[in-house]
């Protein structure tokens, strides 16, 4: 069993006919291209639900997992969101956390931002976690098709040109899905028209959050101890989102669920990541 197999798991949307075409270890090629290159993480997320009118409760978490494990090994972190996210982003990472709101912006004032938002910070990662990528020609679009960019800040171009990049992603939308454009399309139920925006290395994973689990999983084995959240503290930390709008993307609505997953159907995956370090002698969290 591998860090791969949990978080490809009960796979409802089909993101595992993918694994083929990445590394079998992808989680520690991007656990490597992290720790390898210290200094400040920018980590991007939020995803717009138009229907619910809402930000959905993937992605928030996986952040914060990761977020909250780079700061336990003393790295400085940077939430990047828009305006549409970043109340939530507020209330999951935490009133200490850095968060800067991405503007909602045409192409040139976008580039513009996103070079002096790399300049100000100058992250040697930039990562990305179930947050919508741009298609081939220039737009913004939802697994069923629908455009909005809208409601949709154009972060792509945090990750133009920069060496040491990662994305997690479960639908073929996503920022770094650029690297499976072709086999995304070839997988029918993944979106039609996937995201170009390419990243150094991608995860992909049947649920974003349970990607970023695994990144850190793969951190933790590296490490040497274990820097996953607990079960109590993702179900917390999802309740806290809800509570404070964040809705279920499947239901459309502010239910304790991500991706139509329930709170103890989804924190099986973190109790199988932890029993996993456990059995690799990773040092477990008292």
């Amino acid at each position: 069993m591998s860090i791969e197999d949990i978080i490809l798991d009960r796979d409802r949307r089909g993101i595992s006919e993918l694994r083929a075409h990445l590394a079998h270890d992808f989680c520690d090629r991007a656990s490597d291209v992290v720790l390898d290159n210290p200094g400040t993480v920018a980590i991007v997320t939020g995803f717009y639900i138009l229907s619910a009118g809402a930000t959905e409760t993937d992605g928030p978490p996986g952040a914060v997992a990761i977020g909250r494990a780079l700061e336990a090994l003393g790295r400085e972190v940077v939430y990047v969101t828009d305006l549409h996210s970043s109340a939530i982003i507020r209330v999951a990472a935490g009133s200490a956390a850095r968060i800067v709101e991405f503007p909602m912006a045409d192409d040139e004032a976008s580039k513009r931002f996103a070079q002096d938002l790399l300049s100000e910070f100058g992250p040697s990662v930039v990562i990305a976690i179930e947050r919508c990528g741009m298609t081939a020609d220039g737009h913004y679009r939802n697994m069923h098709g629908k455009d909005i960019s809208d409601f949709n800040a154009r972060t792509d171009y945090l990750f133009e040109g920069q060496p040491k990049t990662v994305g997690i992603g479960d639908g073929g939308n996503e920022i770094g899905m650029g690297n499976l454009v072709s086999a995304v399309t070839d997988v029918s139920t993944l979106v039609k028209e996937p995201c170009v925006t390419r990243v150094s290395e991608l995860i992909i994973s049947s649920v974003s959050n349970w990607g970023g689990y695994g990144l850190v999983a793969a951190m933790s084995a590296r490490e040497g101890k274990d820097l996953l959240l607990s079960v109590g503290e993702e179900k917390d930390l999802i309740r806290l989102m809800v509570d404070a709008g964040a809705v279920d993307g499947m239901a459309n609505s502010q239910v304790y669920r991500v991706d139509g997953f329930t709170l103890e159907e989804n924190s099986e995956t973190l109790e199988r990541l932890h029993r996993l370090l456990a059995e690799q002698g990773v040092s477990q969290k008292h």
